[in-house]
Formats: C-alpha cells, structure tokens, sequence
C-alpha cells in the first residue's frame, strides 16, 4: 500500500474561515505601507514599463505637456502600487496558499502626476468554492477606496484572491495534469519572428481622437502579446509593483519577526516567502503549478494596456471587470483580444463596453474581461 503523502502546509478549517469572516466590513487599519504614495514622474514610468507599456502620456513629460492634461498620468492599473491588500496581500489562513484571481473596479477621475494617494480597505466577502486546482477553495473578497490629496475617490472596487492547500493542489488537483505531462516549449526562430512582429505593429492610438461615433458592434481591437513569459519579466513586473514580500536582511527578518507563517524553507535551509513561486520553480510545483508563473496583477494590468493604446488620450477607462482562469508558467505567451460589443449613452456621456479574452499558446483560455470606455462625441466637441 503507497504511503500517504506528507502533509507541509496548513489546511483550510472551518474555525479558521469563521474567524476570518469576523472580520467582514472592518476597515483594515495595520497592513504593509504601499510601494507608492504619489504619481511621482519615476513612479507611473516604473509601474508602466514593469507591465510592458510605454504609451507617451505615461512616459513623456514633454508629450504629456501637449495633451488636454498638460502633465504625466499613470495608467489606471496604477491601483495596484498604491495598497497591498487589494494587490493579494490577504489576511487570515495562515499557511493556506494565495493567488490572486481577478478585479472588478470603477474609476472615477484620472491620477495625474504630483497626485498623492491613501486608500480604505476592508475584506466584503468569503465565499467557498470547490475547484479543480485544489478541492475546497474560498474566494476572499476585498473592497477598495483609492483617495487622492483633496479627499476625492479616484477609483474604487473589488480584488480577490483564491486561497488554496498547497497539498492537495499538489498531490490531487486535476487542472494541470495535461499540462505538467507535456514537453516544455520551446520557440524556434520563426516562433520568435511572429510574436515579435506583434510587438512591432503594436498601436498606440495616442493624441488622435476615437470618436463615439466611428465605434461600431463588432469592431475588434488590435491583437496584443505578452511574452513568452519569464523570471525576468516577472520581475520586471515587481520592480514597478513592490511585490508582497519582497525584502532584504533587516527588514526581511522583521518581517518574519512580525509573520512568521510566510517562512518556507527553501533548499538551503532558508525560510523564504512565498512569493518566490513565481520565480522559483521548486516551490511552484509545491503548490500544485507547473512552474515559476506569472502575478495576478501584472495579467489584470495587461488587459487594460491593451484598451488604454486603443482608447486613446481622449478616452477614459471608466470600469473593467478581470477574471484569471489559469497560470501562466514561464514559457506561456498570452494572445489578448478584444471586441467592442455595444455603444451607449448614460447621462449624457458616450460609452463602449469591450470584451476582452486572452488565451495560451496552445489556445487555452486565461483570462476574461469586460471593459467601459468612455469616449469624445463630435457633437460635443
């Protein structure tokens, strides 16, 4: 008879989930300081090019200086630098797995560079799932204020993350069996040549209008790519976010001082946190991934890269609603589409609502999105 697989991590409880369903609605006052206070011109470059983007209006100051804002703004996934909770930084659970799993937010004014920022944060809901990664499952839900130095909300909604058994993820989830049999891919030069062709065609609708009225039903937004994905670019990514738990001597023993769930040994005898699945293969495959993948984030922030460049300087991202429905292992390169479904107005401002799907190399379906963009009328201008 086979031993039993060891048991290294904790497991969900009902006692553990009632005690943090006390803490439902309850502003949370002692979290992480955030990666950024303010739209410094350093801070919207970082973030912007940590998700592969470099729009002008981000980016250059003599540009934005030509636009209606007449400064620097920050791209809207800007949100995710600016607090820690709704960035996956979840609490309750100890020793339970966290990965973050998608967005639902509404933005209200832009952030321009010199804008200073605090946030209001609180858990909204837990709810159970039972799932092919890993079997039992809770959605943690949390809601988010993004305030700016006149007391204004500039943006406001929900992140969530799912929290997983990294044991049972490992030894009986289903979702990655196909692909952890498959051989690694690997990109031949032609491969290479079609992905970058991609990046060369990519368009930055930028100071040209995109009239309401020029939107049609129907009409597809430009293809965009991201990868193949690597450690590099992951961390990349956290060069502009912060990360979770990204930090060094000191202040990472003061960490684990303060936490010490968030120490894994590593092969060295180091406790180390988690995050480093996503670029340590090791612990990856520990929690049940095929490998070193990329942050929840950093994908969410890609689907609004793809609208910004198509919406341009005149446009608005007003709300986007993200759904993550797998990983993406280093050696994935994600295709993002998009389709404008409708046009409408709504208090006398114009709209189009989008929908957007990334998918795999191989055609499996990663992320869902649905954006609403606002957009200059001709009428009014």
């Amino acid at each position: 008879m086979a031993a039993s697989p060891q048991q290294r991590f904790s497991l969900i409880t009902d006692k553990s989930v009632a005690d943090l369903r006390k803490l439902t609605g309850v502003v949370i006052e002692d979290t992480l300081e955030p990666w950024c206070h303010e739209a410094s011109r350093d801070n919207i470059r970082h973030w912007a090019h940590g998700i592969g983007d470099d729009n002008p209006l981000w980016c250059d100051p003599e540009y934005a200086r030509g636009t209606a804002y007449g400064r620097l703004v920050a791209p809207p996934s800007f949100i995710f630098p600016l607090d820690r909770v709704f960035s996956g930084y979840v609490g309750g659970l100890p020793g339970v797995h966290a990965m973050f799993a998608g967005i639902d937010v509404t933005w209200r004014r832009p952030m321009l560079h010199g804008d200073e920022f605090r946030t209001r944060v609180w858990l909204k809901d837990l709810i159970e799932h039972d799932t092919r990664f890993a079997g039992r499952s809770i959605q943690q839900i949390y809601h988010c204020e993004f305030i700016n130095q006149r007391d204004e909300i500039v943006a406001e909604g929900d992140s969530w993350c799912f929290r997983t058994e990294r044991d049972t993820a490992r030894e009986r989830g289903t979702k990655y069996t196909e692909v952890k049999a498959k051989k690694p891919v690997y990109y031949t030069r032609d491969d290479l040549t079609k992905i970058f062709a991609l990046y060369e065609a990519e368009e930055i609708r930028g100071a040209t209008p995109r009239y309401i009225e020029d939107v049609k039903a129907g009409e597809k937004l430009p293809a965009m790519v991201k990868g193949p994905m690597t450690a590099t670019g992951f961390i990349a990514f956290a060069q502009g976010w912060g990360g979770l738990y990204i930090r060094a001597n000191k202040l990472a023993w003061k960490q684990l001082q303060k936490h010490p769930g968030l120490g894994i040994a590593n092969k060295f005898g180091i406790p180390d946190i988690p995050e480093r699945v996503h670029w340590e293969d090791d612990l990856a495959m520990l929690v049940g991934t095929p490998a070193a993948y990329d942050y929840g984030p950093e994908r969410c922030s890609w689907m609004t890269h793809q609208v910004t460049n198509w919406m341009g300087d005149a446009g608005f991202l007003s709300q986007i609603e993200v759904q993550i429905r797998r990983h993406n292992p280093v050696g994935d390169t994600l295709y993002i589409n998009g389709e404008v479904k409708r046009t409408f107005v709504q208090d006398g401002a114009h709209y189009a609502e989008i929908e957007q799907v990334a998918t795999q190399q191989d055609g499996e379906l990663s992320v869902r999105a649905k954006a609403i963009v606002r957009l200059p009328s001709r009428g009014q201008a």
